[in-house]
C-alpha cells in the first residue's frame, strides 16, 4: 500500500505548462511524472544526441527548442543540468531576460538550495530546490521509481506548500532541507549511493578473479540482507572480521588484495578504519581486540611485528616482489604497532567529491 499523501486540493498548484532544460537522465523523467499528475510538458533542451533520444522516447511529440525558447513556453521550467553548470546557467537565462515575473523555476540539485536561483528571483522568478533523492536510468522505468522517493525541498518559507506539492503530485516525499545543509545532505548522498557503487563493482571484479561464474547471484542476496540491516539497525548490524577484531583475517585479506587488485588495498583500508571506530565506539569491537587490528590497518595491512621487524611469517626477512606486497604474515601477531585504541588513522576517508552529477547517486542524473 502506497505511504504517499495526496495534498488537499487548496494545496495543489494549478495545472501548468512545463519545461525541461537539460535532458538528461532526471529532467524527462519529472516531467513525464508531472505529465501523469495532468500538467503539460510543452518544450525540452537537450545538447547531445542521447540527451535528444532520450526526450523524444520520454516525452513524445513534445518539441526540442534552445533554452531560452523552454523559457518562453513554460509556466515551470526543470533546470536539470549537472551542479556545476547550474550556477552559470541560472544567470546566463537572468541576464538575457529569458525569465518571466511568476514563472516557476526549479532545479535538481542536490548540492544547492534555492540560493543559487536568485538571479531569476531578482527577475521575478518563484525559486525551488526539488532534488530526488534515487537513482535514474534515463527511462520510463524512473517514473515509476518516483513512488514513495524522498524530496530535498528547498524554497522560500511562502513558496514551501507550492514545493511539497509539486513533489507529491510526483509521487514523491518531500523533507525540508535547510539552505546550509544542502552541501551536508548531498555528501551524504554520495556517500551512500555513489560509493555504494563502486564498492559492489570492486566486489563483482575480485569475485570474477576468485572464480565466481555469477558474482551479482551472489552479492543479491548478501547485499540486499546487509543494507536491510543497516537501515533497520545501523551500527548494530555490523559483522565480519573487522567487528570481530580478527587481525589475521584482514592482514591476510589485504595481502591479497595488494597481489590482485593494488588499486582496492587504499578504499579497503580506509573503509576497515572507518568500521573498526564505529565498532569500537557501539561496543561490538573489544579493546583488546582492536589493538592488533588497529595495527595492522596502520600498517597498511601487514601484521604488526613483521612490519617492525621486517620479518616474513617463516621468520625469515621480507622481501618486496614488483607489485610492493612485502612478505605477507597472516598470523595475528604479538607486536603492537599502535598506541592503543588511540592510535586510530582514519586517513583518507574523505576524499572523493560529492557533486554526483551522473545519476547513479540517486542525486542526478544530468544532461552531459
Amino acid at each position: 500500500m502506497s505511504t504517499v499523501h495526496q495534498p488537499d486540493l487548496k494545496d495543489r498548484p494549478a495545472r501548468l505548462t512545463v519545461g525541461v532544460v537539460g535532458a538528461g537522465r532526471v529532467g524527462p523523467a519529472l516531467a513525464a511524472s508531472l505529465q501523469l499528475a495532468g500538467h503539460r510538458p510543452v518544450a525540452v533542451s537537450g545538447v547531445s544526441e542521447a540527451s535528444r533520444r532520450r526526450a523524444e522516447a520520454m516525452l513524445p511529440g513534445v518539441p526540442l527548442v534552445p533554452p531560452a525558447e523552454v523559457l518562453r513556453r513554460a509556466d515551470l521550467v526543470l533546470l536539470t543540468v549537472p551542479d556545476d553548470a547550474l550556477p552559470g546557467l541560472v544567470a546566463g537565462l537572468a541576464g538575457t531576460g529569458a525569465v518571466r515575473p511568476g514563472q516557476l523555476i526549479v532545479h535538481t540539485s542536490g548540492r544547492y538550495g534555492a540560493r543559487v536561483l536568485d538571479p531569476a528571483l531578482r527577475a521575478g522568478a518563484l525559486p525551488l530546490a526539488l532534488h530526488p533523492a534515487m537513482t535514474f536510468t534515463g527511462t520510463l522505468v524512473d517514473v515509476q521509481r518516483l513512488a514513495g522517493c524522498s524530496f530535498g525541498v528547498t524554497a522560500p518559507e511562502q513558496l514551501r506548500l507550492a514545493a511539497e506539492a509539486l513533489v507529491i503530485e510526483m509521487g514523491g516525499e518531500p523533507e525540508w532541507i535547510s539552505e546550509q545543509d544542502r552541501p551536508l545532505y548531498h555528501a551524504a548522498l554520495a556517500l551512500g549511493a555513489n560509493h555504494l557503487v563502486t564498492l559492489v563493482a570492486q566486489a563483482m571484479e575480485l569475485l570474477r578473479t576468485a572464480g565466481v561464474e555469477a558474482p551479482d547471484r551472489m552479492l543479491g542476496p548478501l547485499l540486499g540482507a546487509a543494507l536491510d540491516n543497516a537501515l533497520r539497525s545501523g551500527d548494530a548490524a555490523l559483522t565480519g572480521p573487522v567487528a570481530r577484531g580478527d587481525a589475521g583475517t584482514v592482514a591476510a585479506h589485504v595481502a591479497e588484495l595488494r597481489a590482485h587488485a593494488p588499486q582496492t588495498v587504499a578504499g579497503y583500508l580506509a573503509m576497515a578504519r572507518a568500521t573498526a571506530d564505529r565498532a569500537l565506539a557501539t561496543g561490538l569491537l573489544k579493546p583488546e581486540l582492536a589493538e592488533d587490528l588497529l595495527g595492522v590497518l596502520a600498517d597498511g595491512g601487514r601484521p604488526a611485528d613483521a612490519a617492525r621487524n621486517g620479518t616474513d611469517s617463516t621468520g625469515g626477512p621480507a622481501t618486496d616482489g614488483p607489485d610492493g606486497t612485502g612478505g605477507r604474515d597472516t598470523d595475528a601477531t604479538d607486536g603492537r604497532g599502535t598506541d592503543g585504541i588511540d592510535g586510530r588513522d582514519t586517513e583518507g576517508t574523505d576524499g572523493p567529491g560529492t557533486d554526483g552529477t551522473d545519476g547513479t547517486t540517486g542525486t542526478e542524473g544530468n544532461d552531459r
